[in-house]
């Protein structure tokens, strides 16, 4: 039973978190009814424009009043009229032909539904692209930046969790930024990659406008690339049922989900980090990273991606299943899973972006805790170059090498049984045996010594893969995001 006042009161009804809470206000207008609707009457513009040009009997006058009604749309109206003969867009045809009384009789001449429909999704979805290729980019640029600039911070590596060889915290973020690089080239792609449904008629012969333009087969061909270009695109599907195929939604969610999984192991690097306490995200002054306990600082924005990306790598089986079950040249069990799937993956998507940004603006780096890690582990990642250095000084490798092996475990047994520190080195410093290379001892054990080429490779990967990829986005790179939640 809904509440007093549900109807007028927007709290007492369900809201997507992902336009309520999280969202940029240009992506869900993208996905907006008033987005839809409007590109449908534009796409009816299109038609009736192409037609004309084309010889058909439409006149300037009704031209001119379409035109000036694109945005003059009755929506109680078009409910009201959808209400009563269950088809949204005859409905909306007959809402347009309302206001255009004169053009009434040659909107949407020769279209079947998909015209408008498919149409106008293709339209949503390379626009959508478009908004979150620069958010993509920003991200890339500001880890890039970051990445630059602790290119030679050494730091403690790790494979299966367990600490391994020492890398650097720049070379770690190249990491992340190289497999968002990849999401780039494969959004970009995605974009490029789709085409427009044009006007192919109810199961894609274009028998009816075939009908139309009497057998001209030649008019019926420059009528779908005349619309084509209307649009702004380059190509149309050559062949299509009633609907372009559904496998082109697979591949917009499969670089979506794809991008979804990259941000997710982003974000639990820098939750496992956090935990770490070598690098945090933003905290703001005020704050609170738990109810019960105050000294927390949990890493909430890295969460909430982590949160929401999930959901964004799952969106991608809708479009499987649908593609799998398009009987002929279609069913309309495709409509209703549509309506939700594709949208809320460009939701999801944009605000996984927008804190992502967020994150990557505001990283905060702890270098005394990272010292402090790698001299808990280096002393043993040394070991190897104390060999050396005592076998070039005469002594006998093997001699040394259970010397080492007999000390280690007993720093071993400190740091494991009793909490303690490393205290190796100190044990290599009190043993006679090693007096040959005490004065060396400090250099052996320099970090920097052991990152290899991690300064080097930073340095290159930015110069010539990840800047110049950022070259057509330098434009959108825009100021800091603040998120309001």
């Amino acid at each position: 039973m809904a509440a007093p006042g549900a109807e007028e009161d927007v709290m007492a009804r369900y809201r997507s978190p992902l336009v309520s809470r999280y969202a940029s206000a240009e992506m869900a207008y993208n996905f907006s009814e008033r987005k839809k609707f409007g590109t449908w009457r534009r796409l009816w513009l299109y038609l009736a424009q192409a037609e004309k040009s084309l010889g058909l009997p439409i006149t300037d006058e009704q031209i001119k009043e379409m035109e000036t009604n694109l945005d003059n749309i009755d929506f109680k109206m078009a409910a009201e009229e959808e209400k009563k003969l269950r088809h949204d867009v005859m409905a909306h045809v007959h809402t347009f032909a309302h206001c255009c009384p004169k053009a009434a009789a040659i909107i949407h001449l020769g279209a079947t539904s998909c015209y408008v429909g498919d149409n106008t999704d293709l339209i949503v979805l390379r626009d959508g692209f478009n908004l979150l290729l620069p958010k993509l980019a920003r991200v890339i640029s500001r880890l890039a930046d970051f990445a630059e600039k602790y290119a030679d911070m050494p730091a403690l590596g790790f494979t299966h969790y367990q600490p391994a060889q020492l890398t650097t915290v720049g070379k770690r973020c190249c990491l992340w930024i190289q497999d968002l690089c990849m999401d780039l080239q494969s959004l970009e792609r995605a974009r490029d990659d789709l085409r427009f449904r044009g006007v192919k008629g109810t199961t894609g012969t274009q028998a009816s406008f075939l009908q139309l333009f009497e057998g001209d087969h030649s008019k019926v061909e420059e009528l779908d690339r005349l619309v084509t270009a209307k649009a702004g695109f380059k190509r149309a599907y050559m062949v299509t049922g009633q609907t372009y195929s559904r496998k082109v939604d697979i591949g917009v969610l499969a670089v979506l989900a794809s991008l979804g999984a990259s941000i997710h192991k982003i974000c639990t690097d820098i939750r496992l980090l956090a935990n770490l306490k070598e690098i945090e995200e933003p905290f703001e002054k005020d704050q609170i990273g738990s109810s019960a306990m105050p000294y927390k600082r949990n890493p909430m924005r890295s969460e909430r991606c982590c949160s929401l990306a999930r959901h964004l790598m799952t969106l991608v089986m809708d479009p499987l299943q649908t593609a799998s079950v398009q009987w002929f040249e279609r069913t309309l069990d495709d409509s209703a899973n549509r309506r939700v799937c594709l949208a809320e993956a460009f939701l999801t998507a944009d605000i996984i972006l927008s804190t992502l940004q967020n994150i990557s603006e505001g990283l905060v780096v702890y270098p005394k805790v990272i010292e402090r890690r790698i001299r808990q582990e280096l002393p043993f990642m040394a070991t190897e170059n104390i060999i050396m250095a005592m076998v070039k000084a005469g002594g006998n490798r093997q001699d040394c090498h259970e010397k080492i092996r007999v000390l280690s475990q007993q720093a071993a047994a400190v740091v494991k049984q009793e909490g303690g520190d490393n205290d190796f080195i100190a044990r290599v410093r009190a043993d006679p045996y090693f007096n040959p290379i005490h004065k060396q001892l400090e250099s052996l054990l320099d970090p920097s010594s052991f990152t290899g080429r991690a300064p080097q490779q930073v340095a290159k990967f930015l110069k010539e893969e990840v800047r110049p990829a950022l070259i057509p986005y330098q434009s959108k790179m825009g100021g800091k995001i603040e998120l309001t939640l």
